[in-house]
């Protein structure tokens, strides 16, 4: 094509002329700019000339060469063609599922390429059948029958619908058959992994009774390990409240090392530091023989069993009586672990919750000792009280500095945070706001908070009925045979402390790493706290892989008694 621009002159005109009797002319006019074109078309297609009006001499004359064709040309236009009948053959493809076409080629290539302007939208290509059967319930009695005939894997399934070249409606039956079928399957594997890790989590490590079994020879036999516990110099600080006082209720001799090694070794002031271990009778004596064997000094270890109290030997205890029957009461009210899992209707996490709530440790008089706090320490005015399943790595001096505004619990709420697996924890995450006596009282989206790393004010406690309250509701619970929660201690404490807690820093205490494993370790190393709640905890074979150096590294692998009951890192 050949572009000329020229002045117009009178050869121009006449030839103009000439050529004005043979060709079409097209006017456009310019309204915004009020000019006239004129456009000069040759009968055979060879010259195009453009004019402007209103006086305007200059002009644009097109000359379009003569066509020529190659083999080069020829080649691409059979590949572009070759490459667009298969894309027809693809678009039009899935209209043959009925056994035949419904439109041409054309119109259904016209139909899958119709653009979606002007509110128009494509018609859907599957047909309706397919989610009539889609859509219908599937008996009992047809997925026993069928279940041996059912492709198991979608190659199966594709090449048994190439072999029969089934219609849409048995198409469709036959692919609702497999996905039922692999839906059972899951669920069936995804509750045997919730019974499983129940189990496990239940159940004492054979390392950890063999480490209790070896501790309490010891202490029968050793007199190092039967050694007072603080010494008798150290008995005054007890009650000292310039000191920093920790209070830790566990029944696991290894955990509660590495809680007592994590705490003294990140201390900038151990000297200051003050520890109370509280235990069962039955752990007493393994307890007392590791820590006179292994002293953390110079901090101050005291190690006492609940019978030691004054308080807990006088009169009726009421968590204790609140324990025994809801023993009994979820006794009758689950069944047993095989009850709950041979139902066919729950979803698998409803599974896992009743699991859970089976388990020893929410049944623990452990769990239940904190309510009672300013009876067992009647002498302190703040502590700060730890789980069993915690590693400090960072000095809790400053939580003795925090301002609680005459509040009572200072913790951090789980409804805030960028881990919105872990930190999105409210009310109604625990209790049951179909219950009457729950909904009522309480604001189901007001944010939850946690327990494992706690500041008591023991002072502005003493000066309310939390401990009242906390009874009150365990009796409530047992009187509507468990309908108000179903899990643990945190639900009567979020009742009995509400309106007594004061939010902390989500630095003090990070949650969540004994049951998901999205924590990198970047953000656990950088918490204060890092709290392994759940059921992978980190001295069972299921805890996570890659979360439990955090809390191996403050156990002793080369100890006499860790190495004799084969305790290991991995």
């Amino acid at each position: 094509m050949v572009v000329r621009t020229g002045t117009e002159t009178k050869g121009n005109k006449k030839k103009k002329k000439k050529k004005k009797i043979n060709s079409d002319i097209f006017h456009w006019r310019l309204e915004n700019w009020g000019l006239e074109m004129q456009l000069h078309i040759s009968p055979s297609l060879r010259h195009v000339t453009v004019l402007q009006g209103k006086g305007v001499r200059e002009f644009m004359k097109v000359k379009v060469g003569t066509r020529r064709f190659s083999y080069r040309m020829v080649f691409y236009s059979l590949l572009f063609s070759t490459f667009l009948l298969r894309f027809v053959f693809i678009l039009t493809a899935v209209d043959t599922i009925d056994g035949h076409t419904n439109c041409s080629t054309i119109g259904c290539l016209g139909k899958k390429l119709r653009p979606r302007i002007l509110g128009r939208r494509i018609e859907s290509t599957v047909p309706q059948v397919i989610y009539q059967v889609l859509e219908e319930p599937v008996s009992e009695e047809y997925e026993i029958q069928g279940a041996a005939e059912i492709p198991q894997t979608l190659e199966d399934f594709v090449a048994e619908m190439k072999d029969i070249r089934p219609d849409a409606r048995a198409f469709a039956a036959r692919l609702k058959a497999m996905v039922t079928l692999l839906e059972q399957r899951t669920r069936t594997a995804k509750i045997q992994e919730y019974l499983y890790r129940h189990v496990a989590s239940s159940s004492i490590p054979k390392q950890l009774h063999c480490l209790a079994l070896h501790l309490a020879n010891e202490h029968s036999t050793n007199a190092n390990a039967r050694l007072q516990l603080p010494t008798p110099e150290s008995i005054p600080a007890l009650v000292d409240n310039s000191f920093f006082h920790f209070v830790l209720a566990s029944d696991n001799v290894l955990a509660a090392s590495v809680v007592a090694s994590s705490l003294v070794h990140n201390s900038l002031h151990p000297e200051k530091v003050v520890l109370h271990i509280i235990t069962d009778r039955k752990t007493l004596s393994p307890m007392h023989a590791w820590f006179s064997l292994h002293p953390l000094d110079p901090s101050i270890i005291e190690v006492k069993g609940l019978h030691h109290f004054d308080w807990f030997t006088k009169g009726k205890i009421p968590v204790l009586e609140a324990m025994e029957k809801d023993q009994k009461v979820r006794s009758k009210f689950r069944g047993g672990s095989s009850a709950i899992v041979a139902n066919n209707t729950d979803k698998p996490k409803v599974i896992a919750a009743k699991l859970q709530a089976l388990s020893p440790k929410y049944n623990s008089l452990m769990n239940h000792i904190r309510i009672h706090l300013p009876e067992l320490f009647p002498s302190l005015s703040k502590v700060v009280f730890l789980d069993d399943d915690i590693v400090v790595q960072t000095d809790l001096s400053p939580l003795w500095d925090i301002d609680m505004n005459g509040k009572v619990n200072g913790a951090v709420e789980t409804c805030r945070g960028e881990d919105k697996f872990v930190m999105s924890k409210r009310l109604k995450s625990y209790l049951n706001f179909s219950h009457p006596l729950i909904s009522k009282n309480f604001n189901p989206n007001e944010c939850a908070w946690a327990y494992g790393m706690n500041i008591f004010d023991l002072e502005a406690w003493r000066k309310t009925n939390i401990s009242i309250t906390y009874h009150y509701w365990l009796e409530q619970n047992l009187k509507s045979d468990l309908s108000l929660w179903q899990l643990g201690t945190l639900p009567p404490g979020l009742i009995a402390f509400h309106g007594h807690v004061h939010v902390i820093d989500p630095f003090w205490h990070m949650l969540g790493l004994g049951y998901q494993e999205n924590t990198s370790i970047a953000d656990a190393e950088s918490a204060g706290v890092i709290h392994f709640n759940g059921r992978a905890k980190p001295w069972l074979d299921i805890a996570f892989p890659q979360l439990r150096p955090l809390w191996t590294k403050y156990v002793n692998f080369s100890d006499k008694f860790i190495k004799g009951c084969h305790i290991s890192a991995s």
